[in-house]
């Protein structure tokens, strides 16, 4: 529960919220426990005829009655005292000051009803009974009424807090997200983060909700009919609760069994996430290939444990209101029994334990049973919130497992400021590896100068793209350092660094938003006509304004699925232009699109790489012709550099991708 506790502890941000939300649970929980208590006065007004002061002039007579006889009785024994051997004295004065004290206790008791008579019931009540029925049967309703009132706005008060709590930590929860390194994204995939997001949020909301509304509302009134129960009788009480501790044992048992069931339920959910995710992003493989059937009966399987893990959890779910109805109804019998006894044998004491002063009466024992069915209805509530606590714990646990992890690519404490990039980029004895038995890049040692255009070739698994990603600082290097303008990029700050680097990949991602929107992207402060101007540099203007129906306020659909693949690779140049970043990195760029598009991107590029430090990782032999220098990789190490003259004719496995790229074209 330490995680749904610090979810709970959100909630002290909006403290008026908050304070409103209990103030209006006490409300009704006094009032659910007063509705209850005019039973009482119902059945004096009902069954004997009497006024309610008539009551009390009649329990003033009886108390101060027994008071009397109490003191008749002390006096007796009193003058016996001196006649009675020394060895029974000592218990006979016992006696004597036990019966004095009861006589006190009579005596407050009588002065209690002449108070209540005096200054409550005279003022307040008609002296005729049926009136006095009305009046009780009137503030009953205004009573129901006015506690309906305060249960809404408790309702809605609750809902307001836990939705705030939940809006907070859905925007911490993606703001972590977004902090975290890329190997968090490529390892665990978005499925799991997005059941995380959804699901798991959802349930901690549910049970946020119950917590601040019934957790809170029904222990309240079940506190007010219990405390009302032990001023009629507290010993009746205490007898009648003899199961409670057994009941907790089995409550607390049922919540980590329930937490745990929970728990595995969201894992499997994630799963099915997952399937989703792949199934429907996949669509055009599962079509093509005719898998549909497989994918059913992938999906059919992750669900059928979901639904056993679903099964398992309301197989305990449906213990609980068993368990509470149970012990209530052992409540109610014992207490039954045992003020029956009380009432009918006219007795005090229980196995010679004292019940009280003297029997109870019919009236007392039957506001008592009141009292204590008004606990019953709270807690069947809570049998119900019960499961959803459980969730919501279990959820709370999954969602602060990721929120408390830290990013591994962090900024520096004294972060080095980081001029515009104008000298060389250069990779340090650079190794890096995912796995520790499988290095990606081993010892790389590379130079570039400001300015210059690097292209990066080799076989698919070679280290290229990974290079490519040390540069923004997507991952950092086990060993070695990448220095730009011989500052080591793990000591300035990430925003710094980014800033200068502009990045188009294989796979283009445009945002579901406009064309303007997604250049913009590049530079969120840009004005509308410089993005125009880097529109037209990518050769991207003329087809948004000629094709595309609202041209610059066009929505481009879920990852730019509106636009061809040359369409949104120009965006994407644009975008990369309008950031004019000093350091340009294309990664595979090109790859995705036909030959028109890709001599129209070679048209762009050949103008804005200039005075640029541009890194071109890649394969198509176009794309070659704009490097300054050819880089060959291979198993993670650099295998030469040159220009493609000088590759050619020294190094064979450039002369290896040269001969299959041209037979690929042919």
């Amino acid at each position: 529960m330490n995680n749904f506790g610090r979810a709970l502890r959100l909630a002290l941000r909006y403290p008026l919220t908050l304070a409103a939300s209990v103030a209006c649970a006490f409300v009704v929980a006094v009032l659910w426990g007063g509705n209850i208590s005019t039973v009482y006065p119902l059945v004096e007004v009902t069954t004997k005829g009497r006024s309610l002061q008539q009551w009390a002039d009649e329990s003033v007579v009886q108390s101060e009655k027994k008071a009397s006889e109490l003191r008749a009785e002390a006096a007796k024994l009193a003058a016996e005292i001196p006649a009675t051997a020394a060895d029974q004295r000592d218990g006979l004065e016992k006696t004597r000051q036990r019966l004095l004290r009861q006589a006190e206790l009579e005596d407050h008791d009588a002065a209690r009803y002449r108070w209540v008579n005096q200054h409550l019931l005279q003022p307040l009540f008609p002296q005729d009974p049926f009136l006095t029925l009305m009046l009780v049967v009137g503030a009953l309703l205004a009573g129901t009424i006015v506690k309906s009132l305060f249960f809404v706005a408790q309702q809605i008060l609750v809902a307001r807090l836990a939705q705030r709590v939940v809006f907070n930590l859905r925007k911490e929860f993606y703001r972590r997200t977004l902090r975290m390194d890329l190997a968090t994204f490529t390892s665990e995939g978005t499925s799991e983060l997005m059941s995380r997001f959804t699901f798991d949020m959802e349930s901690l909301s549910s049970g946020l909700n119950d917590f601040f509304g019934k957790l809170i509302r029904e222990p309240l009134k079940m506190i007010t009919c219990l405390v009302g129960a032990a001023c009629v009788c507290w010993q009746l009480l205490l007898l009648s609760l003899v199961v409670a501790p057994l009941s907790a044992l089995l409550i607390r048992w049922l919540a980590k069994t329930l937490k745990r069931a929970n728990r595995k339920a969201m894992e499997e959910m994630s799963q099915i996430y997952n399937i989703l995710e792949e199934t429907f992003q996949g669509v055009k493989v599962v079509k093509a290939f005719t898998m549909e059937r497989s994918e059913r009966w992938r999906f059919h399987q992750v669900s059928k444990k979901y639904l056993k893990k679903a099964m398992r959890i309301a197989r305990y779910d449906s213990l609980t209101r068993p368990v509470t109805e149970v012990m209530g109804m052992t409540t109610v019998c014992v207490a039954l029994l045992a003020g029956a006894y009380l009432v009918l044998k006219q007795k005090n004491n229980l196995f010679g334990i004292p019940m009280g002063r003297q029997p109870p009466s019919f009236e007392a024992l039957l506001l008592f049973y009141g009292l204590l069915a008004g606990v019953s209805d709270p807690a069947r509530k809570l049998s119900e919130v019960f499961s959803r606590i459980q969730r919501a714990s279990a959820a709370s646990d999954r969602i602060y497992q990721l929120l408390d992890r830290e990013p591994r690519i962090v900024d520096a404490k004294h972060p080095t400021p980081l001029a515009r990039h104008h000298r060389d980029l250069v990779f340090d004895q650079v190794t890096f590896h995912y796995q520790p038995t499988q290095r990606v890049l081993d010892n790389i040692e590379l130079r570039i100068a400001f300015g210059e255009t690097i292209a990066v070739v080799g076989p698919n698994g070679c280290g290229k793209s990974t290079l490519a990603n040390l540069i923004p600082r997507f991952f950092d290097p086990i060993s070695g350092a990448v220095l730009l303008d011989g500052v080591d990029l793990r000591d300035v700050r990430l925003r710094d660094l980014r800033g200068q680097i502009g990045l188009v990949t294989q796979e283009t991602l445009l945002f579901d938003d406009t064309v303007l929107a997604n250049i913009r992207y590049g530079s969120p402060w840009a004005t509308r006509d410089d993005v125009l101007r880097a529109a037209q540099r990518a050769h991207a203007h003329r087809f948004i304004e000629e094709k595309l129906e609202h041209g610059y306020q066009t929505i481009v659909g879920q990852r730019g699925n509106v636009l061809s693949g040359g369409q949104r690779q120009r965006i994407a140049l644009a975008r990369a232009i309008l950031r004019d970043p000093p350091v340009l990195i294309l990664d595979e760029a090109t790859s995705q699109v036909d030959l028109e598009s890709e001599q129209v991107i070679q048209q762009v590029l050949e103008q804005f790489i200039r005075n640029r430090t541009t890194v071109i990782v890649t394969h198509r032999m176009g794309t070659l012709a704009l490097a300054d220098r050819i880089v060959v990789m291979e198993a993670g190490r650099i295998l030469d550099v040159g220009s493609h003259d000088e590759l050619l004719r020294r190094c064979s496995l450039y002369g290896r991708l040269h001969d299959i790229q041209f037979k690929e074209i042919a």
